[in-house]
Order: C-alpha cells, then structure tokens, then sequence
C-alpha cells in the first residue's frame, strides 16, 4: 500500500520537528518553506565574518532538542553537541559589585548568592521552589504535553481538580512577593515571562516555572549556536527520505468539503492526504484558511481582538574587539523602574529605559566571530505594531540603538562599546511581519493569557476541518522552543491517532 502524503507548511521549530515524526512514522513527508533555508525565527544572519542566530539564544530542557533525534535512533551528540553553561547569566542593575550579580544553576553557589542578599529571601527562595515544582509537576503531566481537542476534556473531574491546584489567577511578581520581597531578587526570578512574550506584572503566576527550570536544569549551548539545531533536524528529516521546498511560500490551504486535500502555490496546487500547518496561527486563519467555514470562530474579526505577546526589536553587532572581561555568554540589563518598562511594552510607549538582554555566542564558539572579534546580539522587548503608539523606520532604531549604547557604556566591561562597531544588522517588528509572518509583528504569538491557554488556545486538530492540524508558538501549549517542540509532538500525535482511526475505526477494527 503506497504511504500517505503529508504536506508540512514551514520549516520552523514545529514544522521540522514534525516532519521527522511524520517521515518516521512511515508518511511521505514534504515541507513547503518561504525562505530560503531551515529554522524560522531559529534563523542565522551572517554579515562580515559574524555569525548570529537570528532569535533563540538560550537553550532550556535540552531533553526535548534531543528526543527529536533519539525516536529515530539517532545520538543527538552527533547532530547538536551541548556544552553546559554555569553561571547561567549576569544580571545588571548598574556598574557597581552591589548592582550585579552572577545566576548559577548550582544550588549551592545561588544559595550563596541569596543569602548575600537576604537570609529571609533565601529561606523564601527554597519555599518558592518547592510549591512551583509541585505545580510544575501538575501542569506537566495534566496540561502541557496533552491535547484538548474536545472542550468537554478540559471540564472533566479530575482536570479540573489539577487546574485549581496550579492557582493560576494570581500573576508572577505577587506569586513570588510571597515568598520573596527584595525588589531585585524577585525581578531576577519572575523576568523569564518575557522569553515566552509576556509580563511578570500581569503574566499568570504559573509561568515562574520558567525561571525553576532554568535553576534546577540549568541552561545550554549547542556548537555553532542555535541554528544548529534547525539545520541538524534539516539533515535529519532529509536522511529519514523526507523533502522540503524553499523559497515556495503557500497562498493557501485547499479545502473541500470540510477536508484539507493539500496547498496551492503561486502556480501550482499540490495534493496531499493531510496537512499540516506550521505558519503562525493568526497568519494562517487570516491569510491560508480562505474557506469561511473551515475558520470557525477564528473569524479576521477574532483574531484581531486576540491579545498578542511582545515584539523585539534586535541588535546584532560585529565588534572590532574580544570582550573577555565579560564573564558570560548571557546578560541582562535591568531597568530602573522594570514595572514601568514593562507597562510601557504592553501599552504601547517608546521605552524611556528599556531593559534589554546581551549575548555573545563566539564566547562559547569562537568560529562565530572573526579571530580576535566577537559578535554582540542586543534584544529589546518592544510592543507588538498592533499595540504600538509609534512606528518603525529610521528614526526609531537610531532612538533604541542610542539608549542601548548608552546604558552599556555605563558598564566596565562594555565600556566605550559604540566606537568599537564595525558591522551592524538589525530586526524589527516590521521584518518578523514580513520575514517570518509573525502576526503583528508578534515574536511569541498569541499571549499566553488565561483566557488564550490550554482548552482556550488554538489546538493542534482543526475545529472546522478534517485532515488540518496546527503547530508552533501561538498553538497549545504555547511559545518557546521546548513548547513548541511539545506542540509538534502534539500535532502529530493528533494525525496519527486520526490515521488510525480511518483505517481501523474507533473500536480498533480495520474500516
């Protein structure tokens, strides 16, 4: 019997991931991709000898990276070599030793570091762990790494019970102010909402999982940094048999009698027995999903009401210069008021003190940078165009590239850092609009607000549609890239169980 045909929409994160669980389930697995090579917003930009991944930067969970490669048998040693990083990262308030401090995974030297700060904050510290473990626990085994295709399999007895004990209402800063009330301290703890899009200040509490993760699994480089990951699932997926088309984007999902048959190009319309589409969601239901029907209550009309994560706004510096006397990879720079910064992020003002984050892959790689240079990547959470009361051009980018230079000429280490440029690239919200279709310029998708997650959030199986299934970041369970690797093992999970049933029935018998 001939393999079916599966038509993945997007070279991205999920839409890789998908295609190897897919090829290697035995399905004829073809992606269609708009740009020119593997990875999404895992991108690469390479400008003058530097080498910059264009958006993730930090690995979290490296057991997910590294179980797309072992279901196919596979040594993920021999596709993504990681190197452990400790101290994690600096954290900057200003230049003096009593404004910045050095974040460990090793519980006993960030003990140490605590204890430096507050006795009572340490003994809170341990406190905060455990309660966020126990609910880490419950979300992981209840919610993360399942599907609701059915509302009714939120509402039952036993989810419910295990969703009242996360206590989700409550937002991340006052969850941890309970247990934490240095202002500082809980700003180090609780600021890890922002790689998922949203703020500690108005963010679900659920979400000080990320900084615990972080802590107790520590943090990882993979050998020439992120993109390595998008080419080595590229290699995977391509020894596995499998096939990808770039610089072909889709114009949109062919839909016939409520089924998905496959996807029309500029020229061509292509077949295939299922899709799936890796496309940020609100960009597919407004733009690849032309049949009213099929969209259901994902009318142009809902998706613009729906709340988005941040935009950024991203530097990547070539400098004249190594900066050894920086002693990590990863940096963050706090501003003065961050409560304010982030109010301003999420309604919309130009930041008067923005607080942005550093890193320096050639630190780790030094095949990243030029010999005797480094490359310098700038991230700025700014607002999304949907929310921002100013626009993007020129003007803009000078103002955020000043404060940027400005904050960091503050700093020993960074000192005089705006003579010793000598090549610079930037993205905006504007260009992950254009480049990758991010909706609103959006870089986390739809935000994670109680009313946009779990059973509210855009599932894996299409509603309206049979044989259409959804991945990536504005999809249950969420943004960033150990989710949505969840959210491709999800989607294809979702196929194969209706594959199944097409060809043995839901009791089992072969149809």
């Amino acid at each position: 019997m001939k393999n079916k045909k599966v038509i993945v929409i997007g070279a991205g994160v999920a839409g890789l991931a998908s295609a190897i669980r897919l090829q290697h389930a035995g399905f004829n697995v073809e992606v269609y991709e708009k740009e020119s090579m593997p990875g999404g917003k895992m991108h690469q930009i390479t400008k003058d000898g530097f080498t910059f991944d264009l958006g993730p930067s930090i690995v979290m969970m490296p057991e997910l990276y590294r179980e797309v490669f072992e279901l196919t048998g596979r040594n993920p040693d021999d596709y993504i070599p990681m190197e452990r990083i400790d101290p994690m990262y600096n954290v900057f308030f200003g230049n003096t030793p009593e404004d910045r401090y050095q974040i460990s995974s090793d519980l006993i030297q960030l003990i140490d570091e605590i204890e430096a700060i507050s006795d009572k904050d340490a003994a809170g510290f341990i406190t905060y762990l455990n309660k966020i473990y126990q609910r880490f626990q419950i979300a992981k085994d209840h919610f993360i790494q399942r599907p609701f295709r059915h509302p009714w399999q939120f509402f039952t007895p036993k989810t419910l019970w295990n969703g009242l004990k996360l206590r989700t209402l409550g937002n991340a800063d006052n969850f941890i102010k309970k247990y934490i009330k240095d202002e500082r301290l809980r700003q180090m703890i609780s600021f890890q909402t922002l790689y998922i899009g949203i703020s500690p200040y108005n963010g679900p509490s659920l979400y000080t999982i990320i900084p615990m993760i972080e802590m107790l699994y520590g943090v990882w480089f993979i050998k020439g940094g992120m993109y390595t990951m998008a080419t080595s699932m590229e290699k995977l997926f391509l020894e596995l048999g499998g096939t990808i088309h770039y610089n072909s984007p889709v114009e949109k999902v062919i839909i016939e009698k409520k089924k998905a048959t496959g996807i029309k190009l500029e020229n061509l319309e292509i077949n295939a027995d299922y899709v799936v589409c890796n496309a940020d969601f609100p960009y597919a239901m407004k733009n690849l999903i032309q049949d009213i029907k099929a969209k259901g209550k994902y009318t142009d009309e809902k998706i613009d009401k729906m709340k988005y994560s941040c935009s950024c706004f991203i530097m990547y510096l070539g400098m004249n210069k190594k900066y050894d006397e920086v002693s990590n990879v990863h940096n963050f720079f706090f501003s003065e008021n961050l409560k304010e910064t982030m109010d301003d992020i999420f309604t919309g003002k130009r930041l008067e003190d923005p607080a942005f984050y550093t890193y320096i892959g050639s630190k780790m790689d030094p095949l990243l940078a030029p010999e005797g240079k480094d490359g310098i990547y700038v991230l700025v959470p700014v607002s999304d165009l949907s929310t921002a009361q100013y626009s993007w051009g020129d003007e803009t980018i000078a103002y955020y590239r000043e404060k940027v230079f400005e904050k960091l000429d503050e700093i020993d280490e960074f000192k005089g850092i705006k003579d010793e440029v000598i090549s610079e690239t930037y993205m905006t919200p504007l260009d992950f609009e254009s480049k990758f279709n991010a909706y609103n310029g959006a870089c986390f998708g739809l935000r994670p607000t109680l009313s946009q997650s779990n059973h509210l959030r855009p599932q894996s199986k299409a509603k309206n549609c049979e044989n259409l299934y959804f991945t990536g970041s504005s999809t249950h369970p969420g943004a960033g890239v150990p989710i949505v690797l969840l959210s491709a093992k999800i989607a294809t999970e979702e196929l194969l169980k209706d594959d199944r049933e097409l060809v043995y029935g839901e009791d089992g018998v072969h149809a």
